[in-house]
């Protein structure tokens, strides 16, 4: 089993590092390095956090409008290269998405969005199937005006699961960075 997390955060992070500029992969980073100022220190077992955030040159509305639709990750994350609605109505409380990850052997992971709030910008979701070194994830994404620009702020707590605190972290870094780097890429060059 713990293969399976290690070559689903492998692909992850492959695909990430052709589009955009992640931490590095789980391999590349030895334990004792792993842990970001960002992330929780946590004992075996505890819950862990991440938190990254970007600056982009947007207006707010126009950053939510993209990362507010729950089935559009794929238009704007460089590791998703296929998103479904299979339970609910999109951007409606309940509803689930599969993600397909890029790669050769691309496998997938269903979210469930559980908050949307237009007026704070703010939607969370959680993952229920996937291959990623985490369980109990639960996430929040937000746009916040900054002058003329905004700030995107993507967090979550998850525990490790098939991997060491670390290797989850990292794994969860990465896929953050990458996401909000391609998406500043994406809404700059409008």
């Amino acid at each position: 089993m713990k293969s399976i997390y290690a070559a689903a955060a492998v692909t992850l992070v492959s695909v990430l590092a052709a589009g955009c500029k992640p931490a590095p992969a789980p391999e590349a980073a030895p334990a004792e390095a792993a842990p970001a100022a960002e992330a929780a220190p946590a004992a075996a077992g505890a819950e862990l956090s991440v938190s990254k955030s970007v600056s982009i040159a947007a207006p707010a509305d126009a950053v939510w409008a993209k990362v507010k639709d729950f089935n559009g990750m794929n238009t704007w994350h460089p590791a998703i290269a296929k998103s479904e609605i299979v339970e609910g109505t999109n951007n409606t409380v309940g509803a689930v998405r599969q993600l397909t990850l890029a790669g050769e052997t691309p496998s997938t992971i269903k979210e469930k969005l559980t908050a949307l709030d237009d007026a704070a910008k703010s939607f969370s979701y959680e993952i229920i199937e996937g291959p990623l070194p985490v369980s109990d994830y639960a996430s929040t994404l937000t746009v916040a005006a900054e002058g003329a620009g905004s700030t995107v702020t993507w967090s979550s707590k998850f525990k490790a699961k098939g991997a060491d605190d670390a290797t989850a972290t990292t794994t969860i870094e990465g896929v953050y960075t990458g996401g909000l780097d391609n998406l500043k890429k994406v809404l700059e060059t409008k």
